[in-house]
């Protein structure tokens, strides 16, 4: 009686049933674009000229199709104002999970049960650990990783090797 007690509390940390039925909203800032000023009558002064300012320029983006759990959303590669680069997961929608990580990976993004598992095949980096499964998130991508060096991104399950989703970034 004891091992099976020992068994189901193990079965019960490994798989964390419980996170079906748990949320966690994320509200992190994203990067704005800047909107094109409007044509003025006469130039400005060299006094007057105002200073431009740098703005977020988004570079690839995708939308989010389901895998192993539903889910929805839009990612986008942005290099920020001070030319550092971020993703940007936006309106993402998707179940909790154990173990759930953000990768970017140079896999081709596949639609069914086929594209569940490809994201570790080839060349991958980890940005983080999701930081909710709804809501707007932002990830710094490290100084060593180049955005143009990946074509997808993928919500993993580093627990179970399996994508609850991803986007093709383009």
């Amino acid at each position: 009686m004891a091992l099976f007690g020992i068994g189901g509390a193990g079965a019960l940390y490994w798989f964390q049933p419980w996170r079906l039925f748990t949320d966690t909203t994320v509200t992190d800032t994203l990067s704005v674009e800047a909107s094109a000023a409007p044509p003025t009558a006469a130039p400005p002064t060299a006094a007057s000229a105002p200073v431009p300012v740098p703005a977020a320029t988004v570079l690839k983006q995708g939308t989010f199709v389901t895998h192993e759990h539903d889910t929805t959303g839009t990612a986008r590669v942005v290099r920020t104002a001070d030319g550092r680069h971020q993703l940007e997961l936006i309106g993402l929608d998707t179940s909790d999970g154990p173990d759930l990580r953000v990768w970017l990976s140079d896999r081709a993004v596949r639609t069914g049960a086929d594209g569940w598992r490809v994201f570790d095949d080839g060349a991958y980096a980890e940005l983080g650990r999701l930081k909710g499964n709804h809501g707007d998130q932002v990830y710094r991508l490290p100084a060593t990783v180049d955005p143009n060096d990946f074509r997808s991104v993928s919500i993993w399950c580093k627990r179970f090797s399996v994508s609850f989703g991803a986007a093709a970034l383009a």
